[in-house]
């Protein structure tokens, strides 16, 4: 997708989506730290749509009137004990795990044979199967990006995929280093059994995943020349944060990690390679391996603490804005979250089925506060507004234009999210891209099954006409009410003008190409970055 503004029609656009913000952020009252759950009776339309947003990508009219139907308690149970919902799980023979491979005892031979003769034609040969096998490997990792993009937007359990992609950023490996797709998809499988199960044995495992040993150099580490990134990475991102361990730490936790390496697809401890003597870690001494050092991680009180606050980000709110109570409800919330996850031995699942339930998630300011990834406003478009997905190689291309190319997280920092995502270019590919999903119109040209895959308005016309009843009439102005509640979370005078003006404009008449055009100025709305 290009950066350059499509033909499609335009609201005027802020400088930014601070002003949006800013906007959710004029309610006096101070922000709830109740983790207690929200009474029954103020479950409706709003909190629905707030939490399938947060809890996944976004849901059509009839979804969130559902919700509204179970009451809140049966909706977090559905979301959040999502292994009871039928749904696909990843098929162990769905990509090749032979692509990269180590080479076998008579390609080894043959390779040495060859350059003991100086074989130059034989040792091209071997070079150019070498470079097929990284090609056919490179294809590989672009069909995974689509299977996951195509997994997130028809899954019907949002929740894992949306946390599947919160660890993926997490604990962020990219196939540009390992080289390996069959790794990099044995390692989102391992994020997904464990998405919001036990942190622990996300932790335990992430040491002997053989994506994360390749792209921090554990392969490499061995015993009298420890190499320190996984150490320091466990950790600095991955278990501590920064300020609650030490220098020293690092270098005696690279020590228990070494002999933790792989051998073709499978993790290998190689205890030759292992430092087997005392070490001083994290307050403890002993003679620790790799598996003893993230037990006293999870012993650490900062850890429950640092996911607690990781989930929060992600899920609620960014902490800290710099704002006094904001920042003071938030806190108090994220210490009750990591009491609940040392409580439950780091199983996640009760802790944000807390989360969710409780009045604190659904304060008004809280609501429509977060901006969308690029993932998520993708696949929120698609599941919410049924939009036709049309080409998923433009839409991966575009998720990587607007900072967000899933497999290839740009540091192992992951990314830093938030206003990040937000710039004049990237603002420019947003509008674009549900121009795109719309209209099949690119900014250069247009898609030529556009015609055959067009976007239906009618059956979110009558889902709207279901969930809010008073745009069943008809009346443009009722029908614009509820396409911004549905759409953006809120309705607001400036919004309803410009709206009810285009659709004078042309007659008057809620035609099926008005409605679309009428989607296409709300997702040019700064708020529709917003959920």
């Amino acid at each position: 997708m290009s950066t350059q503004p499509a033909n499609s029609p335009q609201t005027p656009v802020p400088d930014s989506v601070k002003a949006a913000a800013a906007r959710n952020r004029a309610n006096p009252k101070p922000i709830t730290s109740s983790m207690s759950p929200l009474g029954p009776k103020q479950f409706g339309l709003e909190e629905a749509r707030h939490l399938l947003w947060r809890a996944g990508f976004g849901g059509t009219p009839n979804q969130i009137q559902t919700l509204v139907s179970w009451g809140l308690e049966k909706s977090v149970d559905y979301l959040v004990n999502y292994q009871q919902v039928a749904g696909s799980e990843p098929d162990p023979k769905g990509f090749r795990s032979d692509i990269i491979r180590p080479p076998s005892a008579e390609e080894r031979a043959m390779a040495q044979q060859a350059r003991r003769a100086r074989d130059e034609e034989s040792l091209a040969r071997l070079r150019v199967r070498q470079q097929e096998a990284e090609r056919l490997d490179r294809e590989q990792v672009r069909a995974m990006q689509k299977w996951w993009l195509t997994r997130m937007i028809e899954t019907p359990r949002p929740l894992e995929e949306k946390l599947t992609l919160l660890w993926h950023g997490h604990f962020a490996t990219s196939f540009r280093t390992v080289e390996d797709s069959y790794h990099m998809y044995a390692q989102n499988n391992l994020l997904r059994k464990h998405a919001a199960g036990s942190f622990a044995d996300m932790l335990y495992g992430i040491i002997r995943d053989p994506a994360m040993i390749k792209y921090l150099d554990n392969d490499e580490s061995r015993k009298g020349r420890p190499n320190e990134n996984l150490a320091r990475e466990l950790m600095e991102l991955f278990g501590l944060g920064v300020g609650n361990y030490t220098e020293q730490d690092i270098k005696e936790g690279a020590r228990a990690l070494t002999g933790y390496t792989f051998r073709d697809d499978e993790f290998v401890f190689e205890r030759q390679n292992h430092d087997t003597g005392v070490k001083q870690l994290l307050g403890a001494k002993g003679g620790f391996n790799g598996e003893d050092f993230v037990r006293l991680i999870l012993q650490n009180r900062a850890c429950a603490r640092f996911v607690a606050t990781k989930l929060y980000r992600y899920l609620v709110h960014d902490y800290p804005t710099g704002r006094k109570g904001v920042d003071e409800a938030a806190n108090s919330v994220i210490n009750q979250m990591a009491d609940g996850i040392r409580r439950d031995n780091y199983a996640m699942g009760p802790t944000i089925k807390r989360l969710l339930s409780s009045q604190h998630f659904y304060d008004p300011r809280i609501r429509n506060e977060q901006i969308k990834s690029p993932v998520q406003l993708i696949v929120g478009a698609a599941r919410s507004l049924n939009t036709p997905v049309r080409d998923l190689d433009a839409l991966l291309d575009a998720a990587k234009l607007m900072g967000q190319d899933i497999f290839f997280p740009p540091s192992v920092k992951g990314w830093d999210g938030g206003r990040s995502w937000i710039n004049t270019a990237t603002l420019f590919v947003r509008q674009n891209t549900l121009v795109f999903m719309l209209t099949g119109k690119r900014p250069m040209g247009r898609d030529p099954l556009a015609d055959k895959e067009p976007f239906d308005a009618a059956p979110l016309l009558t889902q709207l006409a279901d969930a809010y009843p008073d745009s069943a009439s008809g009346d443009p102005e009722r029908v614009i009410d509820a396409i911004l509640q549905f759409a953006v979370g809120r309705t607001d005078a400036a919004s309803r003008d410009t709206l009810e003006q285009f659709v004078r404009s042309h007659g008057g008449r809620l035609t099926p190409k008005v409605i679309t055009d009428i989607m296409l100025l709300i997702t040019a709305m700064p708020e529709y970055q917003l959920c």
